[in-house]
């Protein structure tokens, strides 16, 4: 396991591999655009260089990419959903041009057609970010925190999205998972103690599959268990509680999955 966290590229992307030294990182997480909207800046062949020089200067051999947040497949409205599907493989290509390990992304929300239709069009959406794909990057959904009309809280939703898009044979494989732990926490997945730790992966596994585990975000939780709310806290410091993180960086499953802190702050920094 590599232990990171996500950090700054204001300035240009290739100020993440520096800031993610400083703090210690072995891994790291960045945006390559604003996770808000807007245009992203151009991955020139200047941009790339430098980028490639500050990886090699601080021995990273692996860096994931967070998808902006406002991705939605199952929004109502056609430019939403099918700018969602543009932006994730943009980013997509981006990120396999930087040599991202893989990048994760938010589902979206329900709220505008349903669950069962909103399951469906996500399923469609992943589906078309997707065909003709070749690039190296690996995409990863995230699991949500169950507030609202989340899509994807549930380990058995993830895992029915994942089926939905792999029921084409050329996407066989082509989905991971990122866990975040205040996330599963809030939708109702205990991690405080080995036992409870033991009995989520096991429900991971059955419905996802351990295989599809890519990278944990390690992040407390401010509310309590199964609180359907959002909301990151340091690492001992909120409900979850630091035993919960000494199991998970020890855990024997989790050995060859790695770790981004998406806390609200590192190292006196503030993060994300």
């Amino acid at each position: 396991m590599l232990i990171g966290a996500h950090v700054s590229a204001a300035g240009g992307v290739f100020k993440a591999p520096e800031n993610a030294h400083r703090i210690g990182c072995e891994c790291f997480q960045v945006f390559t655009r604003s996770p808000r909207g807007g245009q992203p800046k151009p991955l020139t062949d200047e941009v790339l260089e430098q980028f490639f020089a500050e990886i090699k200067k601080y021995a990273f051999t692996k860096y994931y990419v967070h998808a902006p947040y406002y991705i939605n497949f199952a929004s109502s409205k056609k430019r939403i959903a099918e700018g969602s599907v543009e932006v994730i493989r943009d980013e997509l290509e981006r990120a396999s041009k930087l040599g991202v390990t893989a990048l994760m992304t938010h589902l979206g929300s329900s709220k505008d057609v349903g669950k069962e239709q909103a399951v469906k069009m996500t399923i469609d959406g992943i589906k078309a970010v997707l065909k003709g794909y070749t690039g190296s990057c690996q995409f990863l959904l995230e699991n949500a925190a169950g507030a609202g009309h989340v899509i994807g809280d549930s380990f058995a939703e993830l895992g029915a999205i994942i089926a939905g898009v792999e029921s084409l044979k050329a996407n066989k494989d082509k989905v991971g998972v990122c866990l975040d732990t205040c996330h599963a926490f809030s939708s109702g997945y205990d991690i405080r103690d080995a036992k409870a730790w033991n009995k989520t992966l096991k429900e991971f596994d059955e419905l996802i599959g351990l295989k599809r585990l890519v990278v944990l975000h390690a992040n407390d939780s401010k509310y309590e268990l199964d609180a359907r709310k959002d909301r990151h806290d340091n690492i001992g410091k909120g409900t979850i509680g630091k035993k919960a993180f000494e199991i998970m960086a020890t855990h024997p499953k989790l050995k060859s999955v790695d770790c981004i802190l998406e806390t609200p702050w590192v190292d006196g920094e503030k993060t994300i």
